[in-house]
């Protein structure tokens, strides 16, 4: 089994792309961006299928700014820093595997 027990996926959403970033759940682990991927449900499952062969035993947490489906964040409760006021998708994505 891997060292890793939890992996969180944060999914920034449009409709036709997702932006995608992930983080281990280790102390000090960083958030790394994974890149775009289409809105399909195919797309969404392969992503799924690769992240469980990379983290084998692992349970994977998908998080999302809103939605009908996995955990719901509310954009509000995300912390910003002073100052940080650019709003990019890859950027959205990051701060919600945090």
């Amino acid at each position: 089994m891997n060292k890793h027990s939890i992996v969180f996926l944060g999914l920034d959403t449009h409709k036709e792309f997702h932006e995608v970033a992930y983080c281990e759940e280790q102390r000090g682990a960083s958030s790394v961006h994974y890149g775009r991927i289409p809105t399909s449900k195919v797309s969404v499952k392969n992503l799924i299928r690769q992240f469980e062969s990379k983290y084998p035993g692992a349970t994977i947490h998908v998080v999302y700014e809103a939605g009908y489906c996995c955990y719901v964040v509310a954009p509000s409760l995300i912390p910003k820093k002073p100052g940080e006021r650019i709003k990019t998708d890859r950027r959205d994505a990051l701060k919600l595997v945090k």
